[in-house]
């Protein structure tokens, strides 16, 4: 589609990449369905590979047309330049990191606030909808998105759901379900999560920490100290997840 886009000279307001990149054996591309993607990954992953970078490459020269011609482009942070600088576009890295390009922005908005169950009742996430729509009715995009996917939305694993939130929101909803279990209107265990967009959640080099003043990574340390304050605060459940254990998620998803 982007370079469709480029060809026409229909120029899009703001650009962004949001497809996986961290492994090269999960996306399909054009031409080919599930089931011959499926087929080829197995029996050949090297073809598999070299076919993803053609189409890559094809990705990343779209976007940097598109950003010649006077999009705000820049790169969602699912490696698709640091895929391509690895081969033969070091120009890849002319597209800005999402961070660099939105910081003091969007950034400071809400963010992703992941509930879920530790249990397989998805009675209780319900509830917790409920909850959310009854606290925040003048949101019309949350209203919109957890009617939606009430009714659309079916489950993989356990119950589970993200809610867009502003830090105040956040507390007012941990609060409010807090009370639901106290009162035995929600019966525990709930489990609330955070996002990579939190305040020192994550540290990558082409996404949260691109860009260090110093030229360091030195602030890979966050999502470490995060973990510490989180438990000395009296957190009872906290995930700490490692790039490796997170890229073989994948992996595995993908397998089943």
């Amino acid at each position: 589609m982007l370079p469709e886009l480029a060809r026409r000279d229909i120029l899009p307001d703001v650009l962004t990449d949001q497809t996986t990149r961290q492994t090269l054996l999960t996306v399909t591309y054009p031409r080919m369905n599930l089931e011959e993607a499926a087929r080829l990954r197995r029996d050949d992953p090297n073809e598999y590979i070299r076919r993803r970078c053609t189409r890559m490459a094809t990705h990343v020269r779209a976007m940097l047309e598109l950003k010649a011609k006077g999009a705000v482009t820049f790169d969602y942070g699912n490696n698709i330049r640091a895929q391509r600088s690895r081969r033969d576009w070091k120009n890849a890295f002319e597209i800005p990191g999402f961070v660099l390009s939105t910081s003091g922005r969007s950034l400071s908005g809400p963010r992703p606030l992941p509930v879920g169950c530790a249990f397989r009742k998805s009675g209780r996430l319900r509830k917790t909808d409920s909850l959310a729509l009854e606290l925040f009715p003048d949101d019309h995009v949350l209203s919109r998105w957890l009617k939606l996917a009430s009714e659309r939305v079916q489950f993989q694993g356990l119950p589970a759901r993200i809610c867009w939130l502003g830090y105040g929101e956040r507390a007012e909803f941990g609060e409010a379900m807090n009370d639901m279990v106290r009162t035995g209107k929600l019966d525990a265990p709930i489990v609330i999560g955070r996002d990579h967009l939190d305040t020192g959640s994550v540290a990558s080099p082409y996404r949260e920490t691109e860009g260090m003043r110093d030229g360091s990574d030195a602030i890979a340390d966050w999502p470490l100290l995060n973990a510490l304050l989180n438990t000395a605060s009296g957190a009872s459940w906290f995930r700490f997840t490692t790039a490796a254990e997170w890229a073989s998620g994948i992996r595995s998803t993908q397998g089943r």
